[in-house]
Order: C-alpha cells, then sequence, then structure tokens
C-alpha cells in the first residue's frame, strides 16, 4: 500500500506543477482533479483526503464556467495540501530528547572549518534545546559574531588558512565592551597551546577529543557566568534594566547594524513626572516600589528588541531599534497612557505619570550624546507643556517609514512551496518590517530573477533541484558583491552529508535536513529573521 500513496502524492506534486506552469486552469479540470481525489484517496487509506475532497466537490458544479488562478487553487486546496505534508511528515524519526524551540534559547556560535564536527556538534547540542550557528569559514565568522550574538563562541584553534588564535584576537579587541565567552578547543593538547589561549583571552580551552557530557557543563558554565557578570556589571541593582554603563555597547551595535542595513533607530528619554514630591509625601521606600514597577511596566510594555536603560534619578532612555520616528512616538504614547492607570500603595493609593522626548538617530556616525540631546530638548518641551505627554524632536526629518524584507523559496517540491509559504506568511512581524514572499520552481529561476537584488533577503534552499541544485544557487550568492544581504537556510536529506558539509563551506548560514517538523522550521526562520531585523 505504501507503494500506491506514494504515487498518489507524487501525481498530487505533478499536477501542482503543471497548474503552476499555466499559470490558470479551467474549472472543470480543477473539478475532476479534486473527484479524482476523493475516490482514490480513501481507497487508499488517506480517508482524511477523500472527506475533504468530497467536502469541496459538493460545492462546486462541474459544468461551472471559471478559469482559476494558480493562487486560487492553491488557496480551495490548501487544507489537503497541508494533510499530504503531514502525512509524510509522520514518519518522522524525531532524536529522542530533542526540545522544540522558542526564539529565547542559549545561542552558540561553532567556528571550525572540519564541517563533520559542526554537523555533529550541531545535532547534539540542538538535543539539549540550544541553537547552534555552524561556521566552517572563519572570514564569515567575524561578522556573523555581530548577526548572532551568541552566548559563546567555540573557535577551533588549527583550521585551514586561518589561525583561531586570529579569530580569538579579533573578538577579543573589536567587542571589548561586550563579554561573550569564549572557548577554544583543539587536537594539540600541549602546554604552549593551552596557555596562549588563557594569555590571548580564552575563558576556557577543551582538548579534542572530549567527552561530550562535560563539553556541555563547561560551556553552560561559561553562560551562566556570562548572565552573572551582565547582571553585576551592567544592570541597575534596582530596577533590574541596563544601566547607563551599557548604553555605550549598544550604541556600537546601532553603528554596526545601520551601516550595514541602513536601518532607522530611535531613542527616547522618559521622566516620572513630579517624583520628588512622591519621595517627600510617601518616603523613599515607596519612591523605590515607584521606580521598580517604572521599569518593570517599561519591560513588559517594550518589545523584544528595545532596549531599555535606568539613566540616573528617575529618568529612563529607551533605544528602538529598526522603527521610525512616528512608530517610537506611538509606542511611547500607549506606554505613557498604560503606566498612568498603575496604582501604587502609600499612605493611600496613588498613580504616576511620564513625560517623553523621542529623536531620531539619523547619522549613527555622530556621537550618541547627538541625539541623546535631541530627545532630552523634546522632553524638556513636554515638561513646559504640562507633563504627562510624549514629545518629537521638532527639527527631525521622518525617514521611510517601512523596511522590506525579501523571503524566498525555492524547491522543486509544490507540495513543499505551499506549505512553506503559508508558514512564513504566517510568522510574527513588526509594523516597520514588510515581508516580500516569493517561491521559484527550481534554483535558475531564482538566480536569474532581479526581484531580490536590491533589499535584505532570507533564502529558504533545497539542496536538491533539476536544472541548479542548491549548492550552485548558493554558491552564486556568495559571489555576489552584496552577498551580505542574503542569509541562506539550507533543506539538506539526512543522508546527504557531503552536501550539508560542503553548504556550509560555501557559506550557508544554517541548514535543516528532510524531513522535518513544520514547528521546528517555524522556528528557525523565526532566530534567522531575527537576526536580519
Amino acid at each position: 500500500m505504501e507503494k500506491y500513496t506514494k504515487h498518489f502524492f507524487n501525481n498530487v506534486r505533478k499536477k501542482l506543477g503543471e497548474w503552476e506552469t499555466a499559470g490558470s486552469v479551467p474549472h472543470e479540470e480543477v473539478y475532476r482533479f479534486i473527484h479524482s481525489m476523493a475516490g482514490s484517496a480513501s481507497v487508499l487509506g488517506l480517508h482524511k483526503i477523500g472527506d475533504l475532497a468530497r467536502e469541496l466537490l459538493d460545492q462546486h458544479n462541474e459544468k461551472e464556467e471559471r478559469m482559476w488562478t494558480v493562487s486560487e487553487v492553491k488557496e480551495e486546496l490548501f487544507e489537503i495540501i497541508q494533510y499530504c505534508y503531514h502525512y509524510e511528515e509522520e514518519t518522522i524519526e524525531v532524536f529522542p530528547g530533542k526540545q522544540s524551540r522558542d526564539g529565547e534559547e542559549p545561542v552558540v556560535l561553532i567556528i571550525d572549518d572540519d564541517t563533520s564536527f559542526l554537523m555533529y556538534m550541531k545535532e547534539e547540542l540542538e538535543k539539549i534545546g540550544w541553537y547552534v550557528v555552524p561556521i566552517a569559514n572563519p572570514d564569515k565568522a567575524i561578522m556573523s559574531y555581530y548577526d548572532v550574538k551568541p552566548d559563546c563562541a567555540i573557535i577551533d584553534i588549527y583550521m585551514d588558512g586561518t589561525n583561531g588564535f586570529e579569530v580569538l584576537d579579533f573578538f577579543k579587541k573589536k567587542l571589548k565592551q561586550q563579554f561573550i565567552p569564549t572557548v577554544m578547543v583543539s587536537a594539540e593538547n600541549s602546554k604552549e597551546v593551552r596557555i596562549k589561549s588563557y594569555q590571548m583571552g580564552a575563558d576556557d580551552f577543551i582538548a579534542k577529543p572530549f567527552d561530550l557530557e562535560e563539553f556541555i557543563v563547561r560551556v553552560k558554565r561559561q553562560m551562566e557566568r556570562k548572565k552573572q557578570m551582565e547582571e553585576l556589571v551592567l544592570i541597575d541593582e534596582l530596577t533590574m534594566v541596563y544601566n547607563r554603563k551599557y548604553l555605550g555597547q549598544a550604541y556600537a551595535q546601532v553603528q554596526s547594524n545601520s551601516a550595514r542595513n541602513g536601518d532607522s533607530y530611535c531613542v527616547a528619554v522618559l521622566d516620572i513626572d513630579h517624583f520628588k514630591g512622591v519621595n517627600d509625601r510617601y518616603g523613599h521606600l515607596v519612591g523605590d516600589r515607584v521606580l521598580k514597577g517604572f521599569a518593570s511596566h517599561l519591560k513588559t510594555e517594550t518589545r523584544i528588541q528595545d532596549t531599555v536603560f535606568r539613566f540616573g534619578g528617575e529618568e529612563f532612555v529607551i533605544l528602538f531599534p529598526n522603527t521610525s520616528l512616528k512608530e517610537a512616538y506611538t509606542f511611547v504614547d500607549i506606554i505613557r497612557k498604560g503606566f498612568s492607570q498603575v496604582v501604587f500603595q502609600g499612605d493611600e493609593d496613588f498613580s504616576c505619570t511620564f513625560s517623553a522626548g523621542v529623536a531620531e538617530i539619523a547619522d549613527p556616525t555622530k556621537p550618541f550624546d547627538t541625539w541623546l540631546k535631541l530627545a532630552d530638548n523634546a522632553l524638556y518641551e513636554a515638561k513646559s507643556s504640562g507633563r504627562n505627554v510624549v514629545k518629537v524632536d521638532g527639527k527631525a526629518s521622518e525617514h521611510s517609514p517601512h523596511k522590506t524584507m525579501k523571503i524566498a523559496i525555492v524547491d522543486d517540491d509544490p507540495i513543499i512551496r505551499t506549505v512553506m509559504k503559508d508558514i512564513v506568511s504566517k510568522l510574527p512581524g513588526e509594523p516597520h518590517i514588510q515581508y516580500d514572499i516569493q517561491t521559484f520552481q527550481d534554483g535558475a529561476a531564482f538566480v536569474g530573477s532581479d526581484w531580490h537584488g536590491k533589499h535584505p533577503c532570507l533564502v529558504i534552499l533545497d539542496g536538491v533541484m533539476p536544472k541548479m541544485d542548491g549548492l550552485e544557487v548558493l554558491e552564486n550568492i556568495r559571489s555576489r558583491s552584496n552577498s551580505d544581504r542574503y542569509k541562506v537556510l539550507m533543506l539538506t536529506s539526512r543522508k546527504s552529508e557531503k552536501d550539508i558539509s560542503r553548504s556550509l563551506q560555501l557559506g550557508a548560514d544554517d541548514y535543516m535536513t528532510k524531513p522535518f517538523k513544520l514547528l521546528e522550521l517555524e522556528a528557525r526562520l523565526g532566530q534567522m529573521l531575527k537576526r536580519m531585523r
């Protein structure tokens, strides 16, 4: 029976492919196709597909005069197409202990030119819920460090053409304000190599081969130490938001991202109205509760990519990445209205308000104080006009309110293309980002298109396709002068270790092995899009 169900699904793929090529389909042909599925699916034991097909038949007249577009056909048949994918998905072997991802798991960057080692470590570490970014090209690792923002970096010392110490040296010199633990690994376990690793600033050295369980414990310890140090050095003890020491590091990240992507950024300065009166009337302990409550409200109401700082006293700062001035004003005003409803307890219940000024960071090459002063001037205007209001920098000129991000699905399987497009279209977005999704039937069609040339583009790329396979497409992308605009997720067969190895060498940003769970794909895409924003 399995042979016949496979033939059934291949027929569905073939028909969808034919319709995509044709562009439009006569109603009679669509009706016959549904009628055929209604009969054969139930015979093969695919009762759900049979039931869905019969329901569709009842909704249509065979003699109806109509031409269907491909999009209309796919929308009409989507439940059936989706079920075809899920039927095949049920046979997937799930790794024991493998956890689902929520986008907040620890991120580990592994830099090693040994692709077998990368593949093994990625598979094993993702079983425990870590998100692993494997990098086979040390030159690519430097840019990935900015994009990924890892919780720990694992660096092999001896790589073809590059010494791991050079990568370590770059990280330590260029990213002095950021504490990212680095663990050096090497097959050479000499005293000289170990000493040099520590002298150059490595946080640990682990000799290959190592016991995986011990490796995980040591890396986890480094990530816990990172969290503790950030809390001690960069977190305000009372309010548990970042302190002003972290502003320089955060602005450096703004400068790096803006130089590469040209995104809009905004800064807001917020000040609790009449806070001295709160301390005088209710006492400093109640005043501290107000500060903690205000900080908690800001953390709750801002987005995950926004950063909240306590600048001093009752004054706070928020950095809004990838946000226009109009959007930043709207966000802060919503926060303002919500905070005015928060009730605090003293000798009597009371509420507080705040005033705020917002400015756009129009030129990140200028010092941060330039933009802080503009936001502070707007704050002064807000206080002068009666408080409990948000004002924007009056001299600012708004940037374009939207950033376009392209998402290309390149796969010769029409079932997968249809299901993936539906997944991508439902991914949570941001108000300032507009997703433009396009599907391609083969690699040649993608390479020959000028649709993706001018904007950041996430490419979901099948490894095996006719005319031009995924590796050839990846090689073409990485040979382009603007290749840094592309993030590539390769879809490969579990048996094609050579293809996985080659895709890492060519600069794929991540890979998944087929068949895979759709929830796993959704989480992985969310991680990659977050790195591109």
